[in-house]
């Protein structure tokens, strides 16, 4: 009787790593992806320097036999979404990747009357919400604007295009397209400046934070890699003091 065929340690190893890796692209690529915020966009729900889990699943497309099996769920209002900046005049491809949150779905009314805001003629309840400056309005707080003036900081498409999107003082969410802005609202660039966010953009919703450390605000802004090699060494000294760890596996709402 011939024995057993057995595998040498280097072949087990070898490929033990490939399935691993094959493992590791299939759920970057359909499931999981990590996301680290930059900017205080999403104030106070999510820091500058919180690092995400995002949930690339529950948003993938589905029809038929699939859709009954599997936890797809359509985009819903007040989901908080991660999308690649969609492409305009000015950018034909859609470039880094935001996180927003939904506030009008396809065929919703929205509007924002001094930070109020109000979808289908109904206030919208946000115990989400951040505000950074408490005192004068500024632009966005009054939506859609009457003037394309009081709108400063919005792309040239979006202010020849908003007309088309607006009646009786209210935006009209199209077919296929998401209203989106960040839970801090002054200091967010959003769908208020340069319009509605395509369903073919979103990639997913945020899961939990994975880790959270004390970032600048301007951090994403230096790349240099002087500036790399010193966040390095900070991050080496300071990762006990610096990391929030009660944030640490928070889910994120």
């Amino acid at each position: 009787m011939a024995e057993p065929f057995k595998k040498s340690p280097t072949r087990d190893t070898f490929e033990s790593l490939v399935v691993t890796v094959i493992l590791a692209i299939f759920g970057t690529t359909f499931i999981l992806q990590a996301f680290k915020i930059p900017t205080g966009s999403m104030e106070n729900t999510l820091l500058i320097g919180d690092h995400l889990l995002v949930n690339k699943f529950v948003y993938a497309y589905h029809s038929g036999f699939w859709s009954r099996l599997l936890p797809y769920r359509e985009i819903r209002r007040g989901d908080v979404i991660v999308f690649k900046f969609p492409s305009t005049e000015e950018q034909e491809e859609p470039g880094e990747h935001f996180v927003k949150r939904v506030i009008g779905v396809p065929g919703d009314h929205i509007r924002i009357f001094h930070r109020q805001v109000f979808v289908n003629g109904q206030p919208l309840d946000e115990t989400y919400i951040h505000h950074s400056f408490l005192g004068e309005l500024r632009p966005g707080d009054d939506f859609p604007p009457s003037d394309s003036e009081y709108l400063r900081g919005a792309t040239a498409s979006w202010l020849a295009d908003i007309s088309n999107h607006i009646t009786k003082d209210e935006l009209v969410v199209p077919p296929g397209e998401y209203f989106a802005m960040g839970d801090n609202r002054e200091q967010s660039w959003d769908s208020r400046f340069w319009g509605f966010v395509p369903r073919t953009v979103i990639s997913g919703r945020p899961l939990m934070i994975y880790w959270s450390y004390e970032t600048p605000r301007d951090e994403y802004l230096r790349t240099s890699l002087g500036d790399r090699l010193a966040q390095t060494f900070d991050l080496i000294i300071h990762f006990p003091t610096k990391t929030r760890w009660r944030r640490t596996f928070m889910f994120v709402h």
